[in-house]
Formats: C-alpha cells, sequence, structure tokens
C-alpha cells in the first residue's frame, strides 16, 4: 500500500501496523479492523497507528463505530476549551495537544489541535488542520524508524513538538535581535507591529503548551498498568526537555514587553518634543497674530498711521515680542 497524501473516504490519512524491531508498514482501515480483531497482536509486541482528518465528516462516525475508543476522548473533540491534557481514562491514554499548523508564519491562528488515544495495540490519532509534528513523525515511519509501541511513537510526537517549538523560540529571537538592533539605530515605525504578533504567538503558546510538562508529570505519577518503564522514562526525559523549551519562551516573552516598553518611551518622547515644537511656534507666532489683529481693524485712532517710520516701528517692537517670549519658553524648558 503506497503513502497517500489526503485523507481517504473514511478521513484516514495514513495508516502503520508496526511490529518488533520492523519499520512500521502501511495498512488501511479495513485491514486495521481486521488486524484489531485478531487475538495475539498485542502479545507479539504489536500495534498500529491511525492518524485522520477531521475536517471529512465520514471520520468521526467510522472512529465512533468500528473503534473502542472512551467516550472522553470524543466530548475532547467537542470541548471549546482546548488546553493540553495528558490523562489515563479507563486504562487508556487520552491526549489533546497543541501544535502549530505546516505553514507557520507567526500568525496566532495558526495554532491548532491534535486528538489522541492511546493503548497497547492502538494509538489514533485526530486533527482538523495539517500540523508541524505529526507531518514530521510521519516523516520519521516512512523513512523507516522503528518504534516499540504505542507510547514511543507518542514520546517521539512529543519530542517533535518540542523541536518545532524549540526551533521557533530561535526564530522569534533572531527577529527581536534585528528589532532591538532597529531600536538602536532609531528606527521604531515598523517593529512595534511587529513585536506585537510576536509577543501575541508566544502568550498564546505559552498558555496552551505551559500545562504539558504539568500534564505529563501527574500521569508519570500513575501511569496504566501497561505501560512500560523504558517508555516511562523516556516520558519523562520529553516532559523535561519540553519544560526547558517553555522557559525560553516565558524568557523571550519577557523580553518583548520590556522592547514595547521601551519603544512606548521613546515614542513618548518623540511625541513631546513635537508637542513642544508646536507649542513655541504658537508662542513665537502670538506677538505677530495679536499685531495683526489689532492693526487689521478697520477702526479710527490706529496708531502710527501716519508716522513715516511707523512699519519700522511695528517690526521692531513684534520682533522684541518674539524674542522675549522665545526666551521665557525656552527658559522654563529648561
Amino acid at each position: 500500500m503506497n503513502p497517500r497524501y489526503g485523507p481517504d473516504e473514511k478521513g484516514l490519512i495514513c495508516g502503520y501496523v508496526f511490529a518488533p524491531g520492523q519499520p512500521g508498514q502501511p495498512i488501511g482501515p479495513d485491514q486495521a479492523l481486521a488486524w484489531l480483531a485478531g487475538s495475539d497482536q498485542a502479545s507479539r509486541g504489536e500495534f498500529v497507528w491511525l492518524h485522520f482528518s477531521l475536517a471529512d465528516a465520514a471520520a468521526e462516525p467510522w472512529l465512533r463505530e468500528n473503534l473502542d475508543l472512551r467516550d472522553e476522548f470524543f466530548e475532547a473533540l467537542h470541548q471549546g476549551s482546548r488546553s493540553t491534557r495528558l490523562e489515563d481514562v479507563q486504562d487508556q491514554l487520552l491526549a489533546v495537544i497543541n501544535d502549530v499548523a505546516y505553514e507557520f508564519s507567526f500568525d496566532p491562528s495558526q495554532i491548532a489541535t491534535l486528538w489522541l488515544n492511546v493503548d497497547r495495540r492502538l494509538l489514533v490519532s485526530a486533527r482538523l488542520h495539517p500540523l508541524r509534528s505529526i507531518d514530521r513523525l510521519r516523516q520519521a515511519v516512512r523513512q523507516g524508524e522503528q518504534f516499540a509501541s504505542p507510547v514511543a511513537l507518542l514520546t517521539h510526537l512529543l519530542n517533535d513538538q518540542a523541536d518545532v517549538l524549540a526551533r521557533i523560540v530561535r526564530d522569534a529571537a533572531v527577529k527581536v535581535d534585528d528589532i532591538e538592533d532597529g531600536l538602536l539605530h532609531d528606527r521604531v515605525r515598523h517593529t512595534r507591529r511587529e513585536l506585537g504578533q510576536l509577543r501575541r504567538v508566544l502568550v498564546r503558546l505559552q498558555r496552551l503548551l505551559a500545562p504539558e510538562p504539568a500534564a505529563l508529570f501527574r500521569l508519570l505519577r500513575q501511569p496504566p498498568r501497561w505501560i512500560a518503564q523504558d517508555d516511562l522514562e523516556e516520558l519523562r526525559q520529553s516532559t523535561e526537555e519540553f519544560s526547558l523549551v517553555i522557559r525560553d519562551a516565558a524568557a523571550l516573552q519577557e523580553r518583548i514587553k520590556l522592547l514595547q516598553e521601551e519603544m512606548a518611551a521613546l515614542v513618548d518622547e518623540r511625541t513631546s518634543q513635537t508637542l513642544f515644537t508646536l507649542t513655541m511656534v504658537t508662542v513665537l507666532a502670538l506677538p505677530i497674530n495679536i499685531t495683526t489683529g489689532f492693526f487689521g481693524m478697520n477702526v479710527g485712532g490706529m496708531p502710527l498711521s501716519d508716522s513715516p517710520h511707523g512699519f519700522a516701528i511695528t517690526v521692531t517692537v513684534v520682533t522684541v515680542c518674539t524674542l522675549i517670549a522665545a526666551w521665557i519658553a525656552f527658559r522654563r524648558r529648561d
């Protein structure tokens, strides 16, 4: 069976059966059902991974009708809150994992959810949109990487997720470095929006992904009985690595916040300078405006109207008043 691109008529994107010491072999939905109907696969250490697209309306009905999945899994598919979860539900693992879209471009809307149900014989994963970490896992399976258990497959997925997040944090750090260099060179106009977008992405990633290490630690304290000790140790290491990446993301978020505050202070300073300039122009123009107003009135008895030196006297008075106003204004600023 050749790997497909896109789901089949049942919403299945890909399916693989794994045997000890062998790479995963592609399997279709009907073949998977026939395999699950057997009784001795688990004793031989074999298991199946089925990955579905929930964008296909046929996927969820097929899952409900043909697979022994817990009700909590289907409830999680329809819950409004999609915060990270990883828990033991009647001797099966339920995982709700947040990941970034395959073509991620630092847009908060490109963060989506992956749902998983895991037992000793079967791992079912489902998503609405293409996700980067699950695609990396598919690529590893296609390249012949071997997995001894469904939990090993889950651990590889979590490690891929941590790698993707670490790459996002590195790319965001490079962008922040460039913005900081621009700030030092007094270029602020186009960087405030970029900083705001980066911070929104990191805030959402931290809000959605930060509970993941805690969920893993809770699972490790009371794991299902069928999970091997080696798999638990791999999960523990994955949890520690993910926690480090989360801390790096939080530190970068705090750095962005400080840069935003510095930019706001710089913008306020520029605004103050602009307002002061406008005030100075108004103050310096005040004497000549007042004089023009007086001499523009069409009334009798205007001073200096008959003097041959009236214009020179008026210009001198206006100039002196303007200089005095400028001296007072600049003295008060100092």
